[in-house]
């Protein structure tokens, strides 16, 4: 299963601070590549993580002089596929949780949750007789990331590509995907620390200590300091009231927001933007096989009045349902 992205608006713009977490994981990669002629040197790949890297052994025998190998870990990645993995994770769920809590305390919590991540990781290694093999990767912060994410964003679905015999996309909810993929990691874990069977190459239990860690975090988040925030955001002197925004009238028509079709196998998606409708079943779509264009009306704070033509090599499309979450309608047409 691999996230696309989620259905989870954010507030408070563009989340830079996430984008820049990125960019340097990215860049610090193409360093390693670079050094390491794509890791094909294997002498240069150990020195350079046993230099950047966490090592169990020495993190607890030379702190607190080891605890900047923790953060340099965190952005260093041992092939494509573990870059790529963690940056769309990241992508996916990490904007929303620098939109809840600020970049300062996302940056903070952030390397707090790969810090707990290290530390279980180096607990388990070094009693599995293991605490010379250095860790890297951002996994553990990430596992954090999503650890918040359930715990404050519950109801929200994630888009996801599901390749089996064949790809397709489908929308999970949270409170499905990510405690699936905890329960996975939790047993990879506990195979790779018990079993001789087990990959004791990855280290599990690091996403274990992050997600459980950032979720303990979301809850605090949840329950006290955000309701906190809230509570006393006027007491400051440099505190003004907000703007009272001037909703449109009902009457006003809105169709400048060309709708999106999506084409998967089976089926074509019109997505729409439709501000200020209460739910699906005040949207009503409609498809017409002559010129085959569907047309989606709405009322709620706003009218909708839309179309959008579908490619000229469907047959006969027929409405399967209408979705509404979050200001954006889904309408599912089957081929």
């Amino acid at each position: 299963m691999f996230p696309i992205h989620d259905d989870t608006e954010r507030i408070h713009g563009r989340p830079y601070l996430n984008y820049t977490l990125i960019a340097v994981n990215i860049a610090v990669f193409i360093w390693e590549a670079i050094a390491t002629s794509f890791f094909t040197d294997q002498q240069a790949v150990a020195e350079m993580f046993l230099t950047y890297g966490t090592v169990p052994d020495d993190l607890f025998s030379n702190f607190p002089a080891s605890g900047l190998n923790i953060v340099t870990s965190m952005f260093m990645h041992g092939g494509v596929a573990h870059i790529i993995g963690n940056m769309v994770f990241l992508w996916v769920f990490g904007d929303n949780i620098e939109d809840k809590f600020g970049r300062i305390k996302y940056i903070i919590i952030y390397f707090g949750w790969g810090a707990a991540a290290a530390l279980l990781h180096s607990v388990f290694a070094i009693s599995a007789g293991d605490g010379a093999i250095p860790a890297v990767g951002a996994s553990g912060a990430i596992s954090g990331v999503l650890g918040a994410y359930l715990v404050m964003f519950p109801r929200a679905k994630v888009h996801t590509i599901l390749m089996a015999f064949f790809i397709y996309t489908i929308r999970i909810p949270v409170l499905v995907y990510i405690p699936f993929w905890f329960v996975l990691q939790l047993i990879f874990g506990l195979i790779g620390q018990l079993s001789p069977f087990g990959d004791s190459s990855v280290a599990y239990l690091a996403h274990v200590g992050g997600f459980v860690a950032g979720a303990a975090t979301g809850l605090v988040g949840r329950m006290v300091l955000l309701p906190r925030m809230a509570a006393f955001a006027g007491k400051g002197t440099a505190y003004r009231p907000p703007v009272k925004k001037v909703r449109p009238k009902i009457e006003d028509v809105v169709t400048d927001s060309p709708p999106e079709v999506i084409e998967g196998q089976d089926y074509y998606e019109v997505i729409a933007e439709m501000r200020g409708v209460a739910d699906a079943a005040d949207i009503n779509a409609t498809y017409d096989p002559a010129s085959r264009l569907v047309r989606i009306t709405a009322k709620g704070s706003r009218k909708y009045e839309m179309t959008v033509q579908i490619p000229g090599g469907a047959a006969n499309p027929t409405m399967q349902y209408v979705q509404y979450l979050n200001g954006i309608a889904r309408i599912r047409l089957s081929k």
